[in-house]
C-alpha cells in the first residue's frame, strides 16, 4: 500500500551513528562553519552590491553563485544540526519533499550558473573587444534567469516523478537530510524513477555542463597560448584560476555521488560527500574568490577603509 492522502509517514533522518559527545562536538563545530560560512557570502554578496569596480558580468554571476551557496546550506544544515541535538531525528513527509526539491534546485542552478560563469570568461579571453558588448546586462540577465528557471524545472520533474511512487515502509532515510536518491531507495516499487533521476542528472547536470565547459576552456587555453609575453598569459590564466577550482571541487564530489558505482561504503561515503556539499562547498566557494582575487581584496579593503573613517 502507497502514501495516500489520509495518512502521510514521518520519514526518519538516520544521520550518523554516533556518541552523544561526538554529536554535541560536531553541532558546534558545524554550527560555526555555517554561520562562517553564510558571513563569507554575504560579505562577497554585499562587496558587489556596493562597490561599482564589481558592477561587471563576472561579479554578476559571483553574486548569484553567493545567493545559491547561502540558500543551499541554509536548506539542509539547520535541520542536520537539530538533529544532532535530538534523538527523535524525525521529518513529515511534506517537509522532507520540499528539502528534498530545494537541494536539487540549488544544486543544479549552481552547476548551471558555473556553465555561465565559464563563458564569461572564454568571452573576456578570447573576444576581448566585443566583451562589452556579448555580454551586456539585458544577456546576463538572461542567462542569469535561465540557469535558475532550467535548474528549478529540472528539480520539479524529479519530485513530481518521486510523488507518483508508493511507500510503504521503512521510513528509515539512511542520509543526514532529504537528498532524493536516499528518498526514492524508500520507495516499495521496483520502477524506472532511479534510472531516469540517474540518468537526466548525469546528463542535465554532470556530463553535459561540464562538456560545455570544458569546450570554453579548449578555447580559451588556445588563445592563451597565443599571447606573446609570461606576464599576459600569467594574468589571463589568473581570471579563471578561481573559477577552476569552484569547477573541480563542485563536480568532483557530484560525480563521485552520482557516477561512481555501489559498494557496501556506498552510502556511509555519500553522506560525508554531501556534507561537504552542503557545509564546506558554501563556506570555500568566497574563500577561493577572495583570496585569489585582487579586484575582491580591493574592494574589501576600501570598504574596511570607509567603515574606519566614519
Amino acid at each position: 500500500m502507497g502514501v495516500n492522502q489520509s495518512w502521510i509517514p514521518e520519514f526518519i533522518l538516520v544521520g550518523f551513528q554516533l556518541s552523544a559527545e561526538m554529536e554535541m562536538l560536531l553541532f558546534w563545530i558545524f554550527s560555526l562553519l555555517y554561520i562562517f560560512s553564510l558571513l563569507a557570502n554575504g560579505m562577497i554578496l554585499g562587496l558587489i552590491c556596493l562597490d561599482h569596480s564589481l558592477h561587471t558580468p563576472m561579479y554578476f554571476f559571483l553574486s548569484h553563485l553567493a545567493v545559491i551557496d547561502m540558500s543551499y546550506a541554509s536548506n539542509n544544515v539547520p535541520k542536520m544540526l537539530a538533529n544532532l541535538m535530538n534523538k527523535k531525528r524525525t521529518i513529515s513527509f511534506v517537509p522532507c519533499i520540499m528539502q528534498t526539491f530545494l537541494y536539487f534546485a540549488f544544486a543544479a542552478t549552481e552547476c548551471l550558473i558555473l556553465v555561465v560563469m565559464s563563458y564569461d570568461r572564454y568571452v573576456a579571453i578570447c573576444h576581448p573587444l566585443q566583451y562589452t558588448v556579448i555580454m551586456s546586462w539585458r544577456v546576463c540577465t538572461i542567462l542569469a534567469l535561465m540557469s535558475w528557471s532550467c535548474g528549478f524545472a529540472l528539480s520539479l520533474v524529479h519530485v513530481i516523478l518521486l510523488l507518483r511512487l508508493p511507500f510503504c515502509g521503512p521510513w528509515d532515510v539512511n542520509h543526514l537530510f532529504c537528498e532524493i536518491l536516499s528518498v526514492l531507495k524508500l520507495a516499495c516499487a521496483d520502477t524506472w524513477v532511479n534510472q531516469v533521476v540517474i540518468f537526466t542528472t548525469c546528463v542535465f547536470v554532470l556530463v553535459g555542463p561540464l562538456c560545455l565547459m570544458l569546450v570554453s576552456y579548449m578555447h580559451i587555453v588556445g588563445a592563451i597560448l597565443k599571447i606573446q609575453t609570461k606576464e599576459g598569459r600569467i594574468k589571463a590564466l589568473s581570471t579563471c584560476s578561481s573559477h577552476l577550482c569552484v569547477v573541480g571541487l563542485f563536480f568532483g564530489i557530484a560525480m563521485v555521488v552520482y557516477i561512481v558505482p555501489d559498494s557496501n561504503q556506498r552510502e556511509e561515503q555519500e553522506k560525508m560527500l554531501s556534507l561537504f556539499h552542503s557545509l564546506f562547498n558554501p563556506m570555500l566557494n568566497p574563500l577561493i574568490y577572495s583570496l585569489r582575487n585582487a579586484q575582491v581584496k580591493g574592494a574589501l579593503h576600501r570598504a574596511l577603509q570607509r567603515t574606519q573613517s566614519m
